[in-house]
């Protein structure tokens, strides 16, 4: 059995007051997001499938709010709920917020390194 706080994970993606820890446990990663408010991570996605991420995330949304875009419109997400984002979505936080995910490894490598342009 493991516990993981957020700063064991070590920084995949950061900038503009956006950062995302991850790493892998097993065939998953978990993901620990924060977000400042207006970040929309629209523009990193692009290029992608559809211009959203293709991964799939599990997760909780620890604070704040945020909107889910994706090809069948969007979706408002708040703190205390349990999520599953399937391929096809990108977020864009309405308050500053922070989450937790899980997805799976090699699919959500494949996305970091979109986004850090690799």
């Amino acid at each position: 059995m493991q516990a993981i706080d957020r700063t064991d994970l070590p920084v995949a993606v950061e900038g503009n007051g956006v950062e995302f820890r991850t790493a892998r446990v097993g065939d998953m990663s978990i993901g620990w997001m924060r977000l400042p408010a207006g970040a929309d991570l629209r523009p990193a996605v692009a290029g992608l499938p559809g211009d959203l991420c293709p991964c799939p995330h599990w997760g909780y949304l620890i604070s704040g709010e945020l909107v889910m875009h994706g090809a069948d419109g969007a979706s408002t997400y708040e703190a205390g709920q349990a999520f599953y984002w399937g391929p096809g979505h990108a977020p864009e936080a309405l308050t500053d917020c922070e989450y937790v995910d899980f997805s799976p490894s090699e699919e959500l490598e494949a996305v970091v390194r979109h986004i850090r342009g690799g």
